[in-house]
């Protein structure tokens, strides 16, 4: 599977509702994973704690769509776009970057991009 192919699932995966089990498909052991310009996380058991902490906030998606998905050899850009009620009912509409870096069908490096302010 090229890295197009793999990227359009994951985005397949995500947009259905199925984070974690993409994050198991495609996520690599040693994968660094970034918010901004916060620390990064190593490894793909702590960052698979923040992903499962992230899902167990959110109380509902609303919607979640990646209407951009630009891929350069094995350096993916995914434009994410969500509208999601988190528990305790804040409602939040989504628009970040994630910046992908691949190899061997698995991401290795990933950094979201957003506007704290927004």
């Amino acid at each position: 599977m090229s890295t197009r192919e793999a990227a359009n699932d994951l985005v397949q995966l995500v947009t259905k509702g199925k984070l974690m089990e993409a994050f198991e498909k495609y996520y690599d052991e040693d994968v660094v994973m970034q918010e901004n310009r916060k620390e990064p996380t190593v490894g793909k058991t702590a960052n698979r704690v923040r992903e499962e902490q992230f899902v167990g906030s959110v109380e509902a998606v609303h919607a979640m769509s990646a209407p951009s998905v630009v891929v350069d050899g094995d350096d993916v850009v995914i434009h994410w776009i969500g509208d999601v009620t988190f528990k305790g009912g804040v409602r939040v509409a989504m628009d970040q970057l994630a910046q992908q870096t691949w190899k061997d069908g698995k991401i290795v490096r990933e950094r979201f991009v957003y506007d704290t302010a927004a």
